[in-house]
């Protein structure tokens, strides 16, 4: 499964239903889910936010793209 969340640049990115340690994901693949300040409390108030800047420790949960989760089927290119 795969949910879709808005990003912070007015984009929208497929992240997988699963958080992982940081050391298990590529840096290119870390997301975290952030809450909108001063807004309202329901779900689309969360946007995805790429992990930049501060290494995260490496036990850290991170929520990887769904496209590093998905490996194509043999055949498929």
């Amino acid at each position: 499964m795969v949910r879709i969340y808005p990003t912070n640049y007015d984009r929208w990115v497929s992240l997988a239903i699963v958080e992982l340690p940081a050391k298990d994901v590529p840096e290119a693949f870390r997301w975290r889910l952030a809450r909108l300040p001063g807004r309202s409390l329901i779900p689309t108030d969360i946007v995805a936010v790429r992990v930049r800047g501060i290494d995260p420790l490496p036990s850290e949960p991170v929520v990887p793209a769904h496209r590093m989760m998905c490996t194509p089927e043999w055949g498929e290119p």
